[in-house]
C-alpha cells in the first residue's frame, strides 16, 4: 500500500491565496458600519412608532 501513496509538492501544498489576487475598491471602516446600523435602527423605530400616522395606513 505504500506504493499507492500520492505525494504533494512541498511548495504550497495545493493552497491558493485568493485575498492576494483581488482587492475591493469599496472599503468600510468598522465605525461606519456601526453608525449605519444605528441610523437604520432609529429609522425603523421611528417608522414603527409614527409610520401609521405619517403614511395614513
Amino acid at each position: 500500500m505504500a506504493r499507492d501513496k500520492i505525494s504533494m509538492p512541498s511548495g504550497i501544498g495545493g493552497l491558493v491565496r485568493y485575498f492576494d489576487e483581488y482587492k475591493s475598491k469599496i472599503e468600510f471602516k468598522p465605525g461606519h458600519i456601526i453608525v449605519l446600523t444605528v441610523i437604520v435602527i432609529l429609522i425603523m423605530v421611528f417608522l414603527y412608532t409614527y409610520g401609521n400616522r405619517l403614511l395614513g395606513i
